[in-house]
């Protein structure tokens, strides 16, 4: 534990790619199994345990410290593992710097009971030194945020055979910790079986490009197809000795079926299927706002199925009858998956549409009137086009040049700062969590009401200038929130650039934000400019009629490390 431990206190600390990759390769080369493979499963994301949550630190830290030195202390740090890490009393009886295996503390925290675990993480609390503490805990809140992904991780594992990631990729979904035929393979053995169309498989993702860069693109080499506003899944088909199984996943490879029973009975033949999970009303494509009602449900009721019916438009076939298609062109998978769709003869699944084109000026006004070109009645869902190399396989990651998201505009308005929050990690000193407003009519006059929260867009200087101004201008505290000044005459005005609205019953102004970040920060701009609800209001009217949208915000570069890359699961690439 104390190596691991170790491990990812240098990560934390170690801003380079290379340095962190030569990090990971050097402890799974030296560190012997299965510790080596348990390390790596947390790396990548690939452990989760039923009852080890941060609800159980939270009460255990609170059974031993005073409760609002605790709020001061997480409010101040703002990670809950180190705070707990830095104010844990360590118990003068415990045997110092016996720290257990890795190995064994993922075996107790996977098979523990739920009135067992708790004492058995406080033992292991007591006895472990502030670093390790800190490890243990990012294990049990299940979020290590050390600036490394799942892929960082996977890289450094196939550098110790000089391997390509994609080949690791590959054999993922038949691997499960502690990976012991994965390292017996990096090490000159045989290499494990791929299971491909029976469980998940890493999604191939794509990179943004704007209308300036097609010119360095042959459109001859390209597909187009609508992107939709949906959520990304894979639909897996399997054939067991009992029968044929299927499952629903999304692009992180969470199980979602149980949300899905009407999607999941139409999806028969062995296949691996990636597509758009949307819902369907008289044919039409519905806005993502009226998907998010069957989403996170753990039971679905029969209104419920009927009033919001799933569909999944499918671009891509992974696999079919038990034969893996990925290394096959895009373009051959494209006519394998339109005659599997037909086979399927369900009007629960269908292809999504080919934009046609031949240039990119046609491909262009495509996009910008997406009602013309095909999308019809659906126009409303299309969140702009994807673009995918005819000659392309299907690799897992972001491969360069062989899959583009060109997005539609983003629609932007002025708002106000109105409350602040710490961020996490490398920002729990900084206040970097904004809620903003718009102004609409009130009982005494103009007021401002809450319309969407942001983290990222803004540079590393900008933080500190918005930090700065937060520190200064706190007129309330809530916990860990500050209020600031937001008046007709003082505050902080953002332009924030967002890629859709939709109607919510949970704000106040009846309005949510989709994906808003900072554009740019409107010092020279008084509050009472701001913009009005009655704005996002026409904006949200246009959408749901399918016009065009709000006029394109401005474009600008920010350094890699002012941004927090937000990952979601409508985007067809994410």
């Amino acid at each position: 534990m104390n190596e691991f431990a170790q491990l990812l206190d240098r990560l934390s600390y170690e801003p380079a790619r290379n340095n962190k990759l030569r990090l990971i390769a050097d402890y799974l080369r030296t560190t012997p199994d299965p510790e080596r493979g348990f390390a790596l499963a947390a790396l990548t994301g690939a452990l989760s345990f039923k009852y080890a949550k941060a609800g159980v630190i939270r009460t255990l830290i609170a059974e031993r410290t005073d409760p609002v030195l605790f709020a001061l202390s997480y409010d101040y740090v703002g990670d809950l593992s180190e705070t707990v890490a830095l104010m844990w009393p360590a118990d003068p009886n415990a045997r110092p710097n016996c720290a257990p295996p890795l190995s064994e503390v993922i075996e107790k925290l996977s098979t523990l009971g739920k009135t067992q675990l708790p004492a058995q993480i406080a033992r292991w609390l007591d006895a472990l030194d502030e670093t390790a503490r800190w490890a243990l805990l990012k294990l049990v809140t299940g979020g290590l945020r050390i600036g490394v992904s799942a892929r960082l991780a996977k890289t450094a594992a196939a550098s110790l055979a000089d391997k390509e990631v994609n080949e690791l990729e590959n054999l993922w979904p038949s691997l499960r910790p502690p990976y012991l035929d994965l390292f017996a393979w990096l090490e000159g053995g045989e290499k494990p079986q791929a299971r491909i169309g029976a469980s998940f498989s890493p999604p191939m993702l794509s990179h943004a490009i704007e209308e300036p860069d097609l010119a360095a693109l042959d459109p001859n080499d390209f597909v187009a197809e609508w992107k939709w506003d949906g959520v990304r899944v894979q639909a897996i088909t399997a054939e067991h000795d009992d029968g044929i199984e299927t499952r629903l996943y999304s692009r992180t490879g969470e199980d979602i079926s149980k949300s899905f029973p009407d999607l999941l009975e139409a999806l028969k033949l062995p296949a691996a299927i990636d597509g758009e999970l949307l819902i369907l009303r008289d044919n039409r494509v519905q806005t993502f706002n009226v998907l998010q009602q069957r989403l996170n449900r753990k039971t679905v009721n029969a209104k419920l199925l009927a009033e919001f019916p799933a569909h999944l438009r499918a671009y891509d076939l992974l696999a079919e009858d038990g034969e893996d298609l990925r290394e096959l062109p895009f373009a051959e998978r494209r006519k394998r998956l339109e005659k599997f769709v037909q086979r399927l003869r369900s009007d629960r699944v269908d292809t999504s549409p080919i934009v046609k084109f031949e240039t990119w000026p046609q491909l262009i006004a495509a996009r910008a009137n997406p009602v013309e070109a095909g999308a019809g009645e659906d126009a409303p869902a299309v969140e702009g086009v994807m673009l995918k190399h005819r000659d392309a396989p299907y690799i897992p990651g972001r491969p360069k040049g062989l899959w583009w998201k060109w997005k539609r505009d983003p629609m932007n308005v002025d708002a106000v700062l109105m409350y602040a929050q710490r961020g996490h990690g490398k920002r729990s000193s900084f206040y970097s969590d904004y809620t903003f407003g718009v102004w609409t009519h009130g009982d005494d006059g103009d007021v401002l009401v809450p319309v969407g929260k942001a983290y990222f867009g803004f540079t590393d200087e900008e933080l500190k200038e918005i930090d700065r101004f937060v520190r200064r201008n706190t007129v309330d505290r809530f916990g860990p929130v500050r209020e600031v000044t937001h008046t007709a005459d003082t505050g902080l005005v953002m332009e924030v650039a967002f890629e859709g609205l939709q109607r919510s019953t949970r704000h106040k102004s009846g309005i949510a934000m989709r994906f808003p970040r900072i554009s740019r920060l409107r010092w020279d701009k008084p509050p009472r400019e701001a913009d009005r609800l009655e704005t996002l209001e026409q904006m949200l009217s246009r959408a749901e009629h399918g016009r065009a949208p709000a006029a394109p915000v401005r474009k600008r570069k920010t350094p890699q490390s002012a941004v927090l890359r937000l990952a979601h699961e409508g985007d067809h690439d994410a």
